[in-house]
């Protein structure tokens, strides 16, 4: 028995029946020798967390665009903390903890940079419109490594096609994420945005606050413990039903307050003119993308007749990849490269 076995017999021992076993993965799109010390999850897990779209997420937005203090949330950021809430779940429900981590750390490889102002600006743009959720997908499966993607296994990538909130995970360790995912951005964001002076913990709302608790801490722990001791030994998760109406009301209030309104939006109608200039700049100019991009483009159009729409389609498609998949400040940089004049000097 070699390591692996040896780890699969053991998940076989101590998971909850309702698990995903690594053993009983639905496999890969393209067929690979197994591995003999780490299972299907943990392999998935390690090439997410190597990959150039995970390293990026620490230059992207979460809430605050380009936040210069040292202790603002990132994307990056973000994810850990989700993938810490998650695996807490994992443990406590003696579900599969590598599979869960996948997705957690792969759920957010789609983010546009400046956060959901810059995937609002791409779906507009796009005939097919743009969402983060099926982009992380499409980082997976076709952008990483060179157009290979990473081929991980389907459990994982069904966890990171459903972690939005109208998702439905296949997995339990999917729906962990999709939990955690909520959990985590609400009382980051709710910290956040104290530090930023928008609003004082006292000026939170008492019906929510009065139920769920008065600090990040306390609220994190009713949260994720009402999680945990409405989901044991059941077949799906959930969360005890008063504990979820207090921190949807407190979510919606969040987003009158600070998500869609208020100083930390302030900015976003540049983000919005930046893009927009970027976009028609690089669908008029696709030898001005990364090679990488370049020779996807060309891959995918060397399929299609030429001037046609699905010829537009596949090089908005591109662009959108590429836009997506840049850090704010590199995309603050190539706008100021194209669109800013340089001072004259003289030689």
């Amino acid at each position: 028995m070699n390591i692996r076995e040896q780890m699969e017999e053991r998940e076989r021992r101590t998971l909850s029946s309702y698990a995903a076993l690594s053993e009983k993965s639905r496999g890969r799109d393209r067929f690979e020798p197994e591995d003999d010390i780490r299972p299907v999850y943990e392999r998935d897990r390690d090439r997410i967390l190597h990959c150039k779209s995970f390293r990026r997420l620490k230059h992207k937005t979460q809430v605050f665009i380009a936040p210069e203090g040292d202790h603002y949330r990132t994307r990056l950021t973000h994810t850990l903390e989700v993938s810490q809430i998650a695996r807490t779940f994992a443990k406590a429900l003696r579900l599969n903890e590598d599979l869960t981590e996948a997705i957690a750390l792969g759920h957010d490889l789609g983010h546009t940079p400046f956060g959901h102002a810059g995937e609002r600006v791409l779906n507009e743009l796009c005939i097919r419109g743009f969402s983060h959720v099926e982009q992380s997908v499409r980082v997976v499966e076709v952008l990483e490594k060179g157009g290979m993607g990473l081929n991980l296994t389907k459990e994982v990538r069904d966890g990171i096609l459903n972690h939005r909130s109208s998702g439905k995970p296949a997995t339990l360790e999917g729906q962990a994420v999709r939990f955690a995912d909520k959990i985590a951005y609400l009382n980051h964001d709710i910290d956040d945005a104290i530090r930023a002076g928008l609003f004082t913990e006292e000026e939170l709302p008492r019906e929510y606050t009065d139920l769920l608790g008065h600090s990040v801490k306390d609220r994190l722990n009713t949260l994720i413990r009402a999680v945990i001791f409405h989901s044991i030994d059941e077949p799906c998760l959930r969360m005890e039903p008063e504990t979820e109406e207090g921190m949807q009301g407190l979510r919606r209030w969040m987003f009158q307050n600070v998500y869609t309104g208020g100083e930390a939006k302030r900015e976003e109608w540049k983000v919005k003119g930046m893009l927009e200039l970027l976009f028609d700049f690089y669908y008029r100019n696709p030898s001005e993308m990364t090679e990488e991009y370049r020779e996807l483009l060309g891959r995918d159009l060397s399929e299609l007749p030429l001037g046609g729409e699905e010829e537009r389609i596949a090089k908005q498609r591109i662009v959108c990849d590429y836009i997506a998949g840049m850090t704010d400040d590199y995309c603050t940089r190539k706008f100021l490269q194209y669109f800013v004049p340089k001072g004259w000097q003289k030689y």
